[in-house]
């Protein structure tokens, strides 16, 4: 098998966003943009990544789609709507962090992540290091929202971060992002980021790519 044709099989065996399992239809527009930042949010903390999914979705099932709905929300809407989704170790001072995340995008951004990208001018490293001033986002919060939104800002590709990589390595593909962006059509990169990434999450007696 060709390294072109196991980037074939990641995407088609792997190759959800967790964005798309979540329900956020990603675009480069403000209510989506917003949303996958929730779900980087709490994909970021050490819990189970479909528990993460499960609660943004019932976070955006409570409505809690943009930054303004998710301030209308009470902080107890916020914790309820998390504990729906079983993400209950981190539900109260996640339902507080949630609250700054709003106010900091509407206050900062005016509601808009385009203009962080704006700001950012191109720069991927600056990117993170603006996302990192988030309420409650290091390094994986940013990794995970830039990963996956690649599929809608060019000028982050290739952006596949050291778990992703420990994924290709593990189904023997080259640890380099560039060369492995060479396997693949530019608007697949962000659905072959998350495969790898869950493939580097699988049980290790697991086979990531059965035939």
């Amino acid at each position: 098998m060709t390294h072109r044709d196991t980037a074939a099989a990641v995407l088609d065996q792997h190759g959800t966003t967790y964005a798309t399992e979540a329900g956020i239809r990603v675009a480069d527009t403000p209510a989506p943009l917003w949303q996958l930042l929730v779900l980087a949010e709490l994909l970021s903390a050490r819990i189970d990544a479909g528990i993460a999914v499960a609660a943004t979705t019932e976070l955006l099932d409570a409505g809690l789609t943009t930054p303004d709905h998710m301030l209308e929300a009470s902080w107890q809407d916020r914790v309820d709507a998390l504990g729906r989704g079983h993400y209950r170790r981190y539900d109260e001072r996640t339902s507080r962090q949630l609250g700054d995340l709003a106010t900091q995008v509407r206050d900062r951004w005016h509601g808009d992540l385009r203009r962080l990208a704006d700001e950012a001018d191109g720069d991927a490293g600056r990117a993170a290091a603006l996302m990192q001033e988030f309420p409650g986002f290091g390094p994986t919060g940013a990794h995970v929202f830039l990963r996956e939104a690649q599929a809608v800002w060019p000028w982050l590709r290739p952006h596949l971060d050291d778990r992703a990589l420990r994924g290709a390595e593990r189904v023997g593909l080259p640890a380099d992002p560039a060369a492995l962006a060479d396997l693949v059509d530019g608007d697949d990169l962000a659905r072959l980021a998350a495969g790898l990434v869950r493939i580097s999450l699988l049980p290790a007696a697991e086979d990531p790519l059965p035939a």
